[in-house]
């Protein structure tokens, strides 16, 4: 059986899907308590040690408006990630990106940001959501009830969704970083940890847009010596954080 849904009071809700009943059975289960629109909200570049974390947030439109093929982002091609982006941004009720700086991560903690990013992107969508779906962790502080879900991309249209909408948004930032620093190979490895970045860490030591609080680019640093980071801010996470939404 699936994840029993819940109502504002805690009560379960009567209608509870099955693990089988396919990737919108949560919005539909939902939509028939009488929960309706349902956002999903899900996070790409948590795992990287270099460059920014992206969050993004969907709602997506029933009936007619459904997109075929979603899933986890990480499960598709480059190329089938880029079309379903095009389709969700065009077809959807609506949809936001955050992107969090990597100093934002080393100054205030990465789940710190995961949290503050997945309100700030639900925050940003030009329609309220009355349900939100997030990808394994709640998100406290909202006005309406939410359901986190392990692998919820691979479970919940609208995490699936904003999966999407994250690593795309992320992928592109990684390859204009690569432009700017060609020796570490961002465009292919997308800033996570791979024995060509390990590699490129261990020569050339880390630039502005690793993240210094990890171990690997901690110890690249003490290897190198200084580097020029770029001014940070401080408090939380800036406004400007807030980078893409529209609305279908």
């Amino acid at each position: 059986m699936g994840r029993t849904l819940r109502s504002m009071n805690g009560r379960p809700l009567r209608f509870t899907p099955r693990r089988d009943a396919g990737l919108f059975a949560y919005e539909r289960a939902l939509a028939h308590a009488g929960f309706s629109p349902v956002a999903g909200v899900d996070e790409a570049g948590r795992g990287a040690c270099a460059g920014p974390m992206v969050v993004g947030a969907v709602i997506l439109q029933g009936g007619r408006g459904k997109i075929d093929g979603l899933t986890d982002s990480k499960l598709l091609t480059p190329a089938r990630r880029e079309r379903l982006y095009t389709e969700i941004t065009e077809r959807a009720h609506a949809w936001s990106a955050i992107v969090i700086p990597c100093h934002d991560i080393d100054r205030l903690g990465l789940h710190r940001c995961n949290i503050t990013g997945m309100r700030r992107a639900l925050a940003a969508l030009d329609k309220r959501p009355a349900y939100v779906i997030s990808d394994g962790f709640a998100v406290p502080g909202l006005d309406v009830p939410g359901l986190p879900m392990i692998k919820g991309d691979q479970v919940a249209a609208c995490v699936a969704a904003a999966s999407i909408i994250a690593k795309v948004t992320r992928d592109r930032i990684m390859v204009e970083l690569h432009e700017r620093y060609p020796e570490y190979g961002f465009d292919v490895h997308k800033g996570y940890v791979t024995r060509a970045h390990g590699r490129a860490l261990e020569v050339h030591g880390p630039c502005p847009e690793h993240r210094f609080s990890y171990v690997n680019v901690g110890r690249a640093l003490r290897n190198n010596g200084d580097v020029v980071l770029e001014e940070e801010t401080e408090g939380e996470l800036p406004d400007e954080g807030r980078t893409e939404g529209a609305r279908a």
